[in-house]
């Protein structure tokens, strides 16, 4: 991702922009989430150019981006990092996710259910499995971000992922797994496969 965009911004403006762009936005994840305003304010670069920058950032947000005229198939936690990646590498605070699948594992539906902070999200249950009831859902993934690009459960995402497991017990929706997505090519890491669930 960081290459591709490296090579866009390389090909639409001079290279005197391109350091200060980096001078000004020292990871991604700012640079990503630039205002055309906050673009205009280096040195070098007008609206016309500030528009020119912010189409070539969508255009690498946009690269990850699944097939949406496909039936997405959950099979690992790679299946779930490559649904969510585009939407999820570049925020800056604590998003929690719920994905809804079928008997067959097709994602049904994926919701925000949590907005937090630059550590933390609050997701109460009620919210997690509201969707997932209404739409007869056999099973979830829980995903959410850590914006600081370490993927690490802490002690309370390995609580309330044992929570929620807990209530998708009583209520017959299997809790799958758990992914944590870190920031700027963080990576992810599956607390199923780390056996914290």
């Amino acid at each position: 991702m960081r290459s591709l965009l490296a090579g866009c911004l390389r090909e639409s403006v001079n290279g005197y922009v391109v350091d200060a762009l980096i001078e000004n936005y020292p990871n991604i994840s700012e640079l990503m989430n630039a205002s055309e305003k906050e673009i205009t304010c280096i040195k070098g670069i007008g609206v016309v150019k500030a528009k020119q920058l912010s189409s070539i950032l969508e255009f690498a947000r946009k690269v990850h981006v699944p097939d949406a005229s496909k039936r997405v198939i959950v099979r690992s936690p790679q299946d779930v990092f490559d649904l969510v990646r585009a939407d999820m590498e570049f925020l800056q605070v604590e998003h929690f996710d719920v994905i809804g699948l079928s008997t067959k594992n097709h994602v049904i539906f994926r919701d925000n259910i949590s907005i937090g902070s630059l550590n933390a999200s609050i997701v109460h249950p009620r919210e997690a499995f509201k969707r997932l009831i209404k739409c007869s859902c056999a099973a979830c993934i829980l995903v959410h971000n850590h914006p600081s690009g370490d993927t690490t459960p802490s002690d309370e995402d390995i609580l309330l992922t044992k929570q929620l497991v807990k209530c998708g017990k009583v209520i017959g929706i299997e809790v799958l797994d758990h992914i944590i997505l870190g920031a700027d090519g963080g990576g992810y890491v599956s607390l199923k496969e780390q056996g914290r669930m």
